[in-house]
């Protein structure tokens, strides 16, 4: 079908001077805004050949080529809103994220700080009680090794007691009884 009417539109299209030629020379020497029937009969067949093989075969795909531009440039341009639209949904939730998260640092800071100050508090309780255990430790160690000490320095009383009684008596008494009766003697000293 295209081929026939290409040809046909050439065919018009080289009829048309032809026939134009021939007229003006039968006519001598028209003017140029003299109406010629002829010419402008083939000039109308010609542009309505013209536009109806333009409608059919170039109007036709040039408005579908254009048509589909406009789609695809709506098409673009509602996928780079969406896009827009997506990416500010993701800012959003990417600061939403961020904010979590120093929140989060936030409490696991504060939680730091609480247990260090914790272990701290427990660290000097622990200090504070073998502070005290030690010196209790060293009281009741003191008091042993001067109780020790008194005993001793009874014992070395008694020893000299008796020594220098028996040397006043010029014998020697005997040593468990003397010890005995001095040492209550000291004691009862020792409760007044």
């Amino acid at each position: 079908m295209r081929a026939p009417l290409s040809a046909l539109a050439l065919l018009a299209a080289a009829a048309s001077p032809a026939l134009a030629s021939s007229e003006a020379e039968a006519a001598a020497k028209p003017g140029l805004l003299d109406p010629h029937l002829g010419l402008m009969t083939w000039t109308i067949i010609v542009f309505v050949l013209l536009m109806l093989g333009l409608k059919n075969f170039a109007f036709g795909p040039i408005l579908e080529a254009v048509a589909g531009r406009e789609r695809a440039i709506t098409d673009a341009m509602a996928a780079a809103e969406r896009d827009r639209a997506e990416a500010a949904k993701l800012i959003a939730e990417q600061k939403a994220a961020i904010e979590a998260a120093r929140g989060e640092a936030q409490r696991y800071i504060a939680e730091g700080r609480a247990t260090a100050e914790q272990m701290r508090n427990e660290l000097l309780e622990q200090a504070r009680k073998q502070q005290a255990e030690l010196i209790d430790n060293a009281q009741k160690s003191i008091e042993a090794e001067k109780a020790k000490a008194i005993a001793d320095l009874r014992r070395e009383a008694v020893d000299l007691a008796l020594a220098g009684a028996g040397k006043l008596i010029g014998q020697k008494l005997d040593a468990a009884a003397d010890r005995q009766m001095v040492e209550q003697y000291l004691a009862s000293l020792g409760g007044k």
